[in-house]
This record gives structure tokens, C-alpha cells and sequence, in this order.
């Protein structure tokens, strides 16, 4: 980010060691600066250096981390560009703040490049096994953005850093630049305060005022939660308490979480550090779940497996906390988790830049990860949200109220009116109806009458319908849900299709073909025909049954059984290859095989009689004269190597055969 947001993320992890250049002291005269994120003027001295022809890979890596760390990311695209030309070896790090500045500027084509070197130099790296086990991850996130949504810049936004809001009342609490006062080196803006506006409607607010009390400091405040009782604040601090400012041995002064109590004239005093800060690592961005009972928080403590990692520790009666606990490598990369955000749902929104995404920070969900989280289970999913939240810049700050149905998050985006700026938009409605037609399978017509049943994921019967004339069904659904649609009918096989419906207002379309399950079948009907028996194969020069062609007759004998009174002639068929007087002979031996194997399987011999045909019945062109060798495949010859099964008799009904 181009603000102090990035500076909370950037004092988890980053302390820098700094070499001379032999070719321009200037180079260390900015050390200090660099260390302590003073980038604004770093990287003028370091492009002074870089304009007058000088190159290495400090340099570049210095340059490229000045752009990088404040998002400008077509100049930090560049000059990592000019380090990868340099040809030497790095840090992999740098191939993945490469690839990440690349997407910052769209050429995710060139980032996935990048990507795929970073995964090749450190395969057990958790970003690169996210990306390689996506890479298709642009058309998923496409899938699932949504297009009708309208984005609105609050109104009271500055052309400083406005970020992280909350509710609390009838207002929205948030973090912000515009209070005045000293300037923070880092970005040259006015340290951060809390401050809160009343909402008057879903778009337009009162006047901006510091929240009341003992909060805000001359250094930094940001990302505030309450207690679902209005009695407790969680925020973020500098490491600075009753008038003591802490920085670690690198002479960086950490980010730590503060708990305030609301006092009878509606101010927030009696503040206390939560037991967990420490002068040697950061922790920020605190989230409440519903009941109170827990709090999400991003941290560099001990036990993190990136940048910065997501906590959760239990909250006591007394607004005192546990022992915090990692949620996880499905949850943390090696990269930068922050600004997590728990809903009224137990769903966990967060901001990373260690799984595939569109750029910068962007916004994920684990849905349900609040009851998910039960003893030693760290095993969560998460999706990207998609565009609009999320964009080729730093997304983060995600905030809902599913009541309202009105969403805010931050981004330092282009077309806003300062270096971050808060957004909203109201959640629209997700109608979604399915609806279709009943069909035959194999003619088309529709099938009145049949009854189609709506399920839930879990197999629960919602709603049943019977279609009438139309064939026509139609149903009401929820959005991201999944259902199963199932179609009925006497003497049908049922068919049924599942489905999971997405984010966004659509109308899905079905059609349920169902197959005729009875068929009523007369003397002179074929079986194989009937009971779609594609055709009982012979090898070459065989008359064995195969073990494939034995699937097939055992549909045969199924029927057979079925009925006891139905009699059937078995004609076996040959192609074409060898003279017709040995494949007549041949195609009998099959006819002969066929019935032996029912016999075999307890059908009188009476009811069955068999018949070899040899070339004489073709199915196709594919015959052999005498002077010529037919030019069929072998796929076609074997089309001609069949077994009929001709019903002669049934139910005292005989098929008068003249062939």
C-alpha cells in the first residue's frame, strides 16, 4: 500500500541489512531511511544511483523493495525486472515479490512465469503449492466475481489514509491520517488515529470525530472491535503505553493489541495491554466472533509460518485472554495474512498475498470456520471473494453486516481520493430459480405427469412437484447452496442432476431425460435391441464367449427367467475375411457357444434354438469379393461379428419366422 497500512504489515518481518556501494556512497547515506521504512526518500537517492548507469544486484533489490513496499508496483516491476536481467543468484523471495509486482500491473501471464520458478526453487513453500495446485486460478476467481455490484467511495474519505472500519452504535469506526500533527517518515502522513461518523442513511454520513477517551496517542491507532455487550474495545497500537515508546533490538517499534473499557460519559478509557504483546514481534487487526468467546488477530509471533500469520485465543467473561493458536497452513502461507474479520455466520475473511489472487492483498472467505474450529482441526477451506472487492491492488479491511446487508472494505485502488480509501455496497438480492422440462431420453417427447424432487446437499427433501402438460418445473433457491433435482415416473429410470448454485442473481436451466425402465416386448422382437445389448462379440477365428460378452448374455438370462415361457433363437453372424463355407460353419459354433453357456445357467434346452448365418448378414458395406480384400478397419469387420436373440414364442404367442 502506498500508506501506513502497508507499515502495519511491513513491521511483522521486515529488517534489512545494508552493504556499500563501492561505485556511490550516497547509497548508505539512506540506511536509516530503508530500515525504517522512510521509502519516499530512499528510493529518490536510490534512483539517482540507478540513472547514472549503475548496476547490481543491491541496488536493485533495494529499488524494487522501495516500490514495492509502498504498491507502486509498475516501477517495482521494473527495476525487479533489471535484478531477474542481472542473471544472478537470489533470494527466491524476490521471484515472488516479482511476480506478485506483475500482477499489480495485469501481466498475470508473466507473473504466473515467475510463480512457477519461485515453486521450482521452493516446492514446500505454501504459496507455491497454492499456485501450482490452481492455475487455472484467474477463470475460477472470474467465475465467482460478480458484475452486479456497484462500488461507492465514501464520502468521507481523504485524500490521506482512510482505512479498517467497524461498527459499533449507530456508526462506523475506522482508522485514519486526518488528524494533523507530526508526519510519519514512512509515508510523510500524519500518524493514525480512530475515529468514528454516524450513518444517517446506507450512503451518507455526519461529522467525522475522534472517538472519545484515552485511545488515540501521538503515534499509531487503527482496527478496533467491541464486545457484542458494548463494553469492551480491542484496537491496535504502536508499542507505546503510559508514556513509554518500545522499539525491538533492529530499532523497530512493534504493533500491539490494547483492550479499552467503556466509561459512564460514553469514553473509551482504562486501557490495558493484552499479555501476549511483546517488544520482539507484532500483533494487530483484532476480530470478535459472534458470542464474544473468541478473537482472531494477525501476528509475527513465535510460531508463525510467514510474514504474518491469523491467531484465534479465547476471550474470558472478564474481557481477558487466553493462549493464542495458529489456525493453520490452510489458513497462513509463508506470505502476509492480516486483517481478519469474523461475521455473524462464523465465516473468516481475511487479506493475504501468499495464495493465488489478482494482486497486492486480496480478500478470502473460509466459510464456517468459527464452528469448524474444534480442537485439534485445522483442516478449513477458503475461496477467493473476486472482483469487486478484489482488484490488481491491496483489498483488505472486509467488513459486513449481514442484517443491513451492507459490506465495507478498504483499497488503495486507482481512482480514489487518497493513498487508501474505505468503500461500500449494498449485498444485492441472490434470486435463483431452476427450472427445466421433463423429457424422454431417447425420444425427446415430454413425459407428463412425472413427479421432480428438490434436495439439499445432505439428501433432505425440500419440495416435490408433478409437472403437468408442459413438462415444465420450476423452483425457488438459495444462493451458494448445493441441491440435487431428481425426476420420477412409473415404468422410467429416475435421472437427476446436482448442482451448486453461485453468489449472483441467475436463472439455471435443467433437463431431465428419463429412460424408459419397461418395455413391452411380443414375439419377433430382438433382445439385444431391447435391452440395448450393443453387440456379443467374438474374437477373431473364436467362438468362446468373451468375458465382456458374458456381461451382456447375462442380460439375456436375466429375462429368460423373467419369463418362462418365452423360447428365443440365437443367430450368430461372422465377417466377411475367410471363404463363407467356414464362416458359416464358425458363426454356428458361436450360435452352438451362446446356447451352451444359457443351458449352462439353468434354461431348458427346448426354449432355445441357434443358428450360425456367417457373411451372409451383414451390417454394413464391408463385404469381401472373391478377387478383392475389402478395405474396411478392423473396428468395422468386427461390427459383423454378433449374436442375435430373436424372441420365437411367448405368453402361447408365436413369431412366425420365414428367414
Amino acid at each position: 500500500m502506498k500508506t501506513i497500512t502497508k507499515y502495519i504489515l511491513l513491521t511483522f518481518v521486515l529488517v534489512f541489512s545494508f552493504t556499500v556501494f563501492a561505485q556511490n556512497g550516497k547509497i548508505q547515506s539512506v540506511k536509516d531511511d530503508y530500515r525504517d521504512f522512510a521509502y519516499v526518500k530512499t528510493s529518490e537517492v536510490l534512483l539517482e544511483v540507478a540513472k547514472k548507469g549503475y548496476k547490481s544486484v543491491d541496488l536493485f533489490q533495494k529499488l524494487g523493495n522501495s516500490f514495492y513496499f509502498r504498491n507502486e508496483m509498475e516501477n517495482a516491476a521494473k527495476w525487479y525486472g533489471e535484478l531477474m536481467a542481472m542473471g544472478e543468484v537470489i533470494d527466491p523471495e524476490y521471484y515472488f515479490r516479482y511476480a506478485l509486482a506483475l500482477k499489480g500491473i495485469k501481466d498475470y501471464e508473466g507473473s504466473d512465469k515467475w510463480m512457477k520458478k519461485f515453486n521450482d526453487l521452493k516446492p514446500d513453500d505454501l504459496r507455491g503449492k497454492a499456485f501450482v495446485s490452481k492455475v487455472d486460478y484467474k477463470s475460477t476467481i472470474e467465475k465467482i466475481s460478480r458484475d452486479d455490484i456497484e462500488i461507492i467511495n465514501l464520502e468521507f474519505n481523504t485524500e490521506l489514509s482512510d482505512f479498517g472500519t467497524t461498527e459499533f452504535e449507530n456508526g462506523i469506526v475506522f482508522a485514519s491520517a486526518r488528524g494533523g500533527g507530526r508526519k510519519y517518515r514512512w509515508n510523510e502522513e500524519p500518524y493514525l488515529d480512530l475515529y468514528i461518523v454516524e450513518k444517517i442513511d446506507s450512503t451518507s454520513y455526519g461529522e467525522v470525530k475522534e472517538i472519545e477517551g484515552k485511545v488515540n496517542t501521538k503515534f499509531h491507532e487503527s482496527s478496533a472491535v467491541f464486545s457484542p455487550n458494548g463494553k469492551y474495545m480491542f484496537f491496535t497500537r504502536n508499542n507505546f503505553f503510559r508514556l513509554r515508546y518500545k522499539e525491538d533490538d533492529t530499532g523497530i517499534n512493534r504493533l500491539q493489541l490494547y483492550r479499552a473499557t467503556l466509561s459512564e460519559d460514553g469514553s473509551w478509557d482504562e486501557i490495558h495491554k493484552i499479555h501476549f504483546n511483546s517488544e520482539d514481534y507484532s500483533v494487530a487487526h483484532p476480530t470478535l466472533n459472534v458470542t464474544g468467546t473468541k478473537l482472531y488477530f494477525a501476528s509475527d509471533m513465535p510460531g508463525t509460518y510467514g510474514q504474518s500469520d491469523i491467531f484465534v485465543v479465547d476471550v474470558n467473561d472478564d474481557g481477558t485472554l487466553g493462549e493464542p493458536e495458529n489456525l493453520g497452513t490452510s489458513i497462513n502461507t509463508e506470505g502476509q495474512e492480516s486483517f481478519p474479520f469474523m461475521n455473524t455466520n462464523g465465516d473468516l475473511y481475511y487479506s493475504s498475498t501468499g495464495f493465488p489472487g489478482l494482486g497486492g492483498l486480496d480478500v478470502f472467505v473460509s466459510e464456517g470456520l468459527d464452528q469448524k474450529f474444534i480442537g485439534s482441526n485445522k483442516n478449513f477451506s477458503i475461496k477467493n471473494i473476486g472482483e469487486p472487492v478484489n482488484s490488481a491492488f491491496d483489498d483488505f479491511g472486509y467488513y459486513e453486516n449481514l442484517v443491513t446487508e451492507r459490506v465495507y472494505f478498504s483499497s488503495n485502488r486507482e481512482g480514489g481520493k487518497g493513498s487508501d480509501d474505505i468503500y461500500t455496497f449494498e449485498i444485492p438480492e441472490c434470486e435463483q430459480i431452476v427450472e427445466g422440462i421433463v423429457q424422454d431420453k431417447k425420444t425427446d417427447e415430454l413425459i407428463t405427469n412425472a413427479t421432480v424432487i428438490l434436495f439439499d446437499a445432505e439428501g433432505n427433501e425440500l419440495e416435490r412437484k408433478t409437472v403437468g402438460a408442459d413438462a415444465a418445473f420450476q423452483f425457488e433457491l438459495e444462493c451458494e447452496k448445493e441441491y440435487l433435482i431428481r425426476g420420477e415416473k412409473e415404468t422410467y429410470a429416475s435421472d437427476e442432476k446436482r448442482f451448486t448454485t453461485p453468489n449472483r442473481k441467475q436463472e439455471l436451466k435443467l433437463q431431465l431425460l428419463l429412460e424408459k425402465d419397461e418395455i413391452e416386448i411380443n414375439p419377433c422382437d430382438d433382445l439385444a435391441k431391447i435391452l440395448d445389448i450393443p453387440i456379443i462379440y467374438f474374437d477373431f477365428d473364436k467362438s468362446n464367449i468373451r468375458y465382456d460378452a458374458e456381461i451382456e448374455v447375462q442380460k439375456v438370462l436375466a429375462v429368460l427367467n423373467k419369463y418362462p415361457t418365452m423360447t428365443i433363437d440365437i443367430r450368430s453372424h461372422t465377417d466377411c475375411r475367410g471363404p463363407a463355407s467356414y464362416n458359416e460353419k464358425l458363426s454356428d459354433r458361436r450360435a452352438q457357444s451362446t446356447r451352451q453357456y444359457l443351458i449352462s445357467k439353468g434354461i431348458a434346452e427346448e426354449r432355445l434354438t441357434a443358428k450360425g448365418y456367417g457373411e451372409s448378414r451383414l451390417v454394413n458395406d464391408c463385404g469381401c469379393e472373391p478377387t478383392n480384400e475389402s478395405s474396411c478397419s478392423q473396428e468395422e469387420h468386427q461390427l459383423n461379428r454378433r449374436s442375435e436373440f430373436i424372441i420365437t414364442s411367448l405368453n402361447g404367442k408365436s413369431c412366425d419366422d420365414k428367414e
